[in-house]
């Protein structure tokens, strides 16, 4: 009996000191959880396309740089003579050619090569009014452009220089930009040379601004400051989705929310300067203001979505199709008005001379009606309110 006991306490003493090796050297291996039954772990299979934490954005920022520009003009300011000029013995001195002497006002921006042989895309409002346009490519060489055609509508312009195989940007499919993206901004802010900052996509389809007639922003956090109007906003694989346009800053400087004009719209854009020197957009006659849930109710609508027609241009496309003001407008074509600001956009992509079918709301009935779109008026400020 006693041999088994001291045989009993001798392995037990082994086990003990077998316990305690292994805890101080695997723990892992005296580690062990019930997995709970109500519990299924998602696992995603692949990283999401564009960005990780960590991830370097360089490849995408070499991709962009070099076909991004600096945009720099010059307009001659004539302003009132100094009040010195009146003086008799400063006259004397300098005689009174100094009276109508121009002074130089110099603006700098931002511009995206969009093809290999010169053309530009970049804000109207960055080359508006310029009388010298010069173009810093990233290479150092400078070289002068001229305006091909400007949209103050849209806030884009068409410069051209004289050069070939230019490292032009490649445009990412349209409608492919999603909130939550990474997203870099290129351009040349506060003209200290050239700029790269990386955020993500805030917001889609930003309309209501007062910064454009036509507008459909990009809202983004990354950086974007004076200069860099015109640059580049690209995904991260380097492929241009839209333009940097404006920030919302009460100092001048960002504060994470800047806007960018989509690539869809952008190209549209660029592709009918460059063609014919201007855009050509459709026009009914109508003026026109979103539908509040007020209007809804007193015009008995069921869905408060469309546009209420205020006023009709007498003589006009929608005048002689016999629409009406206080009709509610809720589609054109097989597009759905949401708003005044959809109805604008629908209007615009119709094509001069053809028939469109707009379909309203009156007295609880919908009516069909084929109207003739004319041309929309060139407008001459680049935020102001218009009519479709």
């Amino acid at each position: 009996m006693r041999k088994l006991w001291l045989l009993f306490a001798q392995s037990t003493t082994v086990a003990l000191a077998v316990l305690f090796i292994v805890a101080l050297f695997k723990p892992d291996l005296l580690r062990w959880q019930a997995t709970p039954a109500n519990l299924t772990i998602q696992q995603a299979h692949a990283p999401a396309a564009g960005a990780m934490p960590g991830e370097s954005f360089a490849p995408a920022a070499q991709k962009v740089i070099p076909a991004v520009v600096n945009v720099f003009t010059q307009q001659k300011v004539r302003g009132e003579a100094h009040p010195a000029l009146q003086d008799p013995i400063f006259r004397y001195f300098f005689g009174d050619r100094l009276d109508s002497r121009p002074r130089q006002a110099s603006n700098l921006g931002s511009g995206v090569i969009v093809s290999p042989n010169g053309f530009i895309l970049t804000n109207q409002h960055v080359v508006e009014a310029a009388d010298e346009i010069q173009i810093a490519l990233a290479d150092g060489k400078t070289l002068p452009a001229r305006v091909v055609g400007a949209d103050p509508e849209t806030d884009l312009a068409v410069l051209k220089i004289d050069a070939i195989n230019l490292p032009a940007i490649t445009f990412a499919q349209p409608d492919s930009l999603k909130v939550g993206d990474w997203v870099l901004a290129v351009g040349n802010p506060f003209g200290v040379g050239q700029t790269v900052t990386a955020g993500i996509v805030s917001a889609l389809g930003r309309t209501h601004l007062g910064i454009n007639t036509f507008e459909n922003f990009i809202q983004t956090d990354a950086a974007i400051n004076p200069g860099n109007s015109g640059g580049a906003l690209v995904d991260a694989s380097g492929s241009l989705v839209g333009v940097n346009s404006a920030i919302y800053s009460r100092t001048g400087g960002s504060q994470g929310i800047g806007f960018a004009i989509p690539v869809s719209i952008a190209r549209q854009v660029m592709e009918q300067i460059i063609k014919s020197g201007s855009v050509t957009r459709g026009w009914v006659g109508i003026e026109v203001q979103d539908l509040t849930p007020e209007l809804a109710e007193s015009f008995s609508l069921k869905a408060r979505t469309g546009a209420l027609i205020a006023g009709v241009l007498k003589g006009g496309p929608a005048d002689t199709a016999g629409i009406r003001p206080g009709d509610i407008l809720v589609a054109v074509n097989d597009g759905r008005v949401s708003d005044s600001a959809s109805l604008l956009n629908l209007i615009a992509a119709l094509k001069p001379g053809d028939t469109a079918k707009l379909t309203v709301a009156r007295k609880q009935q919908m009516l069909a009606l084929p109207v003739s779109v004319g041309r929309r008026p060139m407008q001459r400020a680049v935020a102001e309110e218009d009519a479709p």
